[in-house]
C-alpha cells in the first residue's frame, strides 16, 4: 500500500498553462500570482499528504454506522475534518461577505483533486456542503443566506442534497414528498434514500437541502419546491437548539466508499420537519440543478482523483517488484521494465494528464462565466454547460479502466484487499452512476446542449480546437500529434452533424447514440489538449528536460492509442442508428 503524494508541478502545470489561469486577472481585485498560487498548493499537498491520506485504507475497513438515531463516521474522520476546517480549505471560494476568501473556484478545485485523491470517501462531506452553499447562494433570500451561509462556509455546518426517493430516482417528476405551509415556514414529510454524509458528528449541525411538493403545486418537474430542513433548528441567536424531525433509518452497505454514510433519511415521522423555502414556489429544479451542476464537475474531478490515487500506487508498485529476466539475462527485471507494463502505466498516465486538463479547462472557464460580464459572460457560460456533462461522464468512465488498470499492473496481489488498490476500483464504480447517470450526461450533452442551439456551441468549440491545431501542426515538435488530433476533430464534426439530424427526426431514438457521442468528445478534447500541454512544456521553464520528455511521451502515447478509439465512437453515432432503433424487449429472448 503506497503512500499519497499530492502532484503539485502536474496540478500547477495543467491550471497555470493548460487552462490559462491567467484568463480570470482581469476580474479579480486582488491577483494571484504564481508564487502565491504554488504556496496555497503546497500547503494543500501537505494537508492531503500528511493528515487525509492516512485514513483512507481504515475508513474504508471500519465505513460508519447507525447508533441511537445517530450516524457515527469512521474514526479518526471527525478529527482531520476539523483540520481541514482550520485551515480554511472549505472557505477558499466562499463569498467574502459571508466569511470566505473570495479566491477563484478553479483553485478550490486543485485543492480538492487532493483531498478527493487522499480520501474519496471524506471528500464527498465537503463536497456536498460546497454544492450546497452555491445553491443557497444562488436562490435563497437575504435572511436564509445570511443565517446559513457564514457557518456553512466556514465549514461549521455541512451540507447535504436530498432529492432521491424509494419511487423517484433520476425521475424527479415522480417525487411524492410533501411540503405544508405552517406560518412563515413549512412542515416536510417523506423518505429520502442515498444520501450522502446524510448524518455524522463531524459538524454542529447538518443543513438538508430537500425537493419536496406544496399543496397545490401543479405535477411533474414544474411542482417541485426546495427547502432548507436543519438537523437542528435554529434558536434566537441562530445556534443549533431543539433537534427537527429528521431521523436516519439506516446507512447503505455499499460496493465502496464505505467511509461515506450513504444514508436513508425520514423526514417528519411526527409533527413534520420544519423547512424554509428556498427560492420561489414550484421552482426547486432551478435551484437544485445549480448544485447539482456544481457537484457534477466536482464529480469529473473524483474520477481524476481516484484515477491518480492507482496510478501512483500501480507505478510505485511496477518499479519495486521483480519478474522475469532483465533484457541481457544479468539478473531478476522490475516489471516496468516489461513493455507491456510500460504500456499500462502509460495509458494510465496519458489519459490522467487529458483528463487533469480538461478538468482545469472547464474549472477556468466556470469562473469566467461568473466574474465577467457581457458577451464574454454569455460565451463562457456556455462553455460550461457544454463541458460540464463531458467532464462528468467521460472522466468518470475513463477512471474505471485506469483502477481496473492498476489492479492489473499488481497482478495476483491487485485482487487481494490487503494490497489497497482493489479498493480505488470499488471506490470508483460509484462515479458514473451519481449526480446523474453517465447515460443522462449524454442525453443532455446532445439534448440540452448540442440540440438545443443547433450546435452553435459545440461548432465554436471545435473551431477553436481546429484553429489551435492547425497552426501545431506547423511546428516540427507537434506536427506528429497535431495531425492526428486534426482527423479526430473531423470526425467530431461529422458525428456533431449526423447527431443533429438524428435529434431533428426522432429525440428518443437518438439517445441511443448519445454515449457515444460523449466519449467520442472526451477524447478529440483530451487529444486537443494534450498537444497544447506537450507544446507548452517544451517552453516550461521551470521544467527539467525529463519532465518535458515525459509529456512529450505522454502526447505521444495518447495520440497513437487512445485518440485510435475516435474512429470507433464516430462509427457508432454515424452509422450505429440503424442496429438501435430495431431492438425491442423482444430483442433479449433466450
Amino acid at each position: 500500500m503506497s503512500d499519497f503524494l499530492y502532484p503539485l508541478n502536474d496540478i500547477l502545470f495543467s491550471l497555470q498553462q493548460v487552462a490559462q489561469f491567467n484568463r480570470l486577472e482581469p476580474y479579480l481585485e486582488e491577483g494571484v500570482d504564481e508564487d502565491l498560487l504554488a504556496a496555497i498548493l503546497a500547503e494543500a499537498g501537505k494537508l492531503t499528504e500528511q493528515v487525509i491520506a492516512p485514513l483512507n485504507w481504515s475508513g474504508d475497513q471500519q465505513g460508519s454506522r447507525v447508533e441511537d438515531g445517530e450516524v457515527i463516521e469512521a474514526k479518526g474522520f471527525k478529527e482531520i475534518y476539523q483540520s481541514y476546517c482550520e485551515g480554511g480549505w472549505g472557505s477558499l471560494s466562499g463569498a467574502p461577505e459571508y466569511g470566505g476568501q473570495g479566491l477563484p473556484a478553479s483553485i478550490a478545485t486543485a485543492v480538492n483533486e487532493g483531498v478527493q485523491s487522499a480520501n474519496l470517501a471524506f471528500s464527498l462531506c465537503p463536497l456536498l456542503s460546497q454544492g450546497a452553499i452555491e445553491a443557497i447562494s444562488s436562490h435563497a433570500s437575504e435572511a436564509l443566506k445570511n443565517t446559513y451561509l457564514p457557518k456553512m462556509i466556514s465549514g461549521e455546518w455541512t451540507g447535504t442534497m436530498n432529492l432521491t426517493e424509494p419511487s423517484a430516482g433520476s425521475d424527479l417528476a415522480a417525487i411524492a414528498c410533501k411540503a405544508t405551509p405552517d406560518g412563515d415556514q413549512y412542515r416536510i414529510k417523506g423518505q429520502k434514500i442515498f444520501i450522502t454524509w446524510g448524518d455524522h458528528q463531524m459538524s454542529d449541525n447538518i443543513i438538508h437541502l430537500v425537493l419536496a411538493r406544496l399543496p397545490d403545486a401543479p405535477p411533474g418537474v414544474k411542482g417541485i419546491s426546495l427547502f432548507i430542513v436543519p438537523k437542528f433548528i435554529l434558536d434566537q441567536e441562530s445556534n443549533p437548539g431543539q433537534r427537527n424531525d429528521v431521523q436516519v433509518v439506516s446507512v447503505e452497505h455499499k460496493m465502496g466508499i464505505h467511509a461515506s454514510p450513504t444514508c436513508v433519511m425520514s423526514f417528519g415521522e411526527n409533527d413534520g420537519a420544519i423547512g424554509y423555502l428556498v427560492g420561489a414556489p414550484n421552482e426547486g429544479i432551478k435551484a437544485m440543478f445549480t448544485m447539482m451542476n456544481n457537484a457534477r464537475q466536482g464529480v469529473g474531478l473524483q474520477g481524476l482523483a481516484i484515477a491518480e490515487r492507482a496510478y501512483q500506487q500501480a507505478l510505485e508498485y511496477a518499479k519495486e517488484r521483480k519478474q522475469g529476466m532483465k533484457a541481457d539475462r544479468s539478473g531478476k527485471a522490475a516489471i516496468i521494465e516489461h513493455p507491456d507494463v510500460l504500456r499500462m502505466l502509460m495509458m494510465m498516465k496519458s489519459q490522467i494528464d487529458a483528463m487533469r486538463s480538461l478538468v482545469y479547462v472547464a474549472a477556468v472557464e466556470n469562473d469566467v462565466s461568473h466574474l465577467a460580464a457581457g458577451e464574454t459572460q454569455k460565451k463562457a457560460m456556455s462553455r460550461t454547460a457544454l463541458l460540464t456533462p463531458i467532464v462528468k461522464g467521460w472522466i468518470t468512465e475513463q477512471a474505471q479502466e485506469i483502477t481496473s488498470l492498476a489492479i492489473q499492473v499488481h497482478g495476483g496481489v491487485g485482487f487481494i484487499e490487503e494490497t489497497g488498490v482493489a479498493q480505488h476500483a470499488r471506490d470508483a464504480r460509484i462515479l458514473p452512476i451519481y449526480e446523474g447517470t453517465n447515460g443522462i450526461q449524454a442525453i443532455d450533452l446532445i439534448g440540452r446542449k448540442l440540440h438545443s442551439d443547433h450546435g452553435a456551441a459545440m461548432a465554436e468549440l471545435l473551431a477553436e480546437m481546429k484553429a489551435e491545431i492547425d497552426q501545431l501542426a506547423s511546428q516540427q515538435e507537434t506536427q506528429r500529434n497535431a495531425e492526428k488530433v486534426q482527423q479526430a476533430i473531423l470526425l467530431a464534426e461529422h458525428a456533431t452533424s449526423a447527431c443533429l439530424a438524428s435529434m431533428k427526426q426522432d429525440p428518443l431514438l437518438a439517445t441511443g447514440s448519445a454515449y457515444g457521442y460523449m466519449m467520442l468528445m472526451g477524447n478529440v478534447i483530451g487529444g486537443w489538449l494534450e498537444v497544447r500541454a506537450q507544446h507548452l512544456s517544451v517552453n516550461h521553464d521551470s521544467f527539467t528536460e525529463q519532465q518535458k520528455d515525459s509529456w512529450k511521451q505522454s502526447a505521444d502515447f495518447y495520440c497513437d492509442h487512445v485518440l485510435a478509439r475516435c474512429r470507433y465512437y464516430a462509427e457508432t453515432v454515424i452509422t450505429g442508428q440503424s442496429s438501435i432503433s430495431g431492438l425491442s424487449d423482444a430483442s433479449f429472448v433466450r
